[in-house]
């Protein structure tokens, strides 16, 4: 048996001065908090940053770990912080063709992906405890929840 192998990934629920959340929309997700995959040798918080500013622009004060997500369908882990804008200016990348600041109601209405939309519930209170969930993919199915 092989070696166990996940791929690291990070996002960050981002607000700006008017507590607006940053979204991005991707082909295959559609709407999605900003984030990505970590590249070898880069550290979490480094790879974040990196991520958030290539698909957005936005420059970041990373805050507290508020989640753990594991999509055991594909192997990845996604380590979720809170933010705020510092710097930059909200645009689109090739990886990202729209961007757009939302108010809470709204993002919660744009993000339609089961298991993103299962974790931004969560993320959106400023004072839950960090959890942990896990899930499968198509069709979704949230396996486990946890605090952390």
């Amino acid at each position: 048996m092989p070696a166990p192998r996940h791929i690291v990934a990070a996002c960050a629920l981002i607000r700006n001065d008017k507590r607006q959340i940053a979204l991005v929309k991707t082909a295959r997700r559609g709407w999605e908090l900003p984030g990505g995959q970590i590249e070898l040798g880069e550290s979490l918080m480094a790879g974040l940053q990196r991520e958030i500013f290539e698909e957005c622009g936005l420059s970041v004060e990373i805050g507290g770990l508020a989640q753990v997500r594991s999509n055991l369908s594909s192997s990845i882990v996604i380590f979720c912080f809170r933010a705020i804008c510092v710097g930059g200016q909200l645009r689109p990348s090739e990886e990202t063709p729209e961007v757009c600041w939302a108010s809470p109601a709204r993002a919660r209405e744009l993000v339609r992906h089961p298991a993103l939309a299962v974790g931004l519930r969560h993320l959106l209170d400023p004072v839950a405890p960090p959890r942990y969930q896990a899930c499968l993919t198509e069709p979704f199915r949230l396996i486990e929840e946890r605090l952390l």
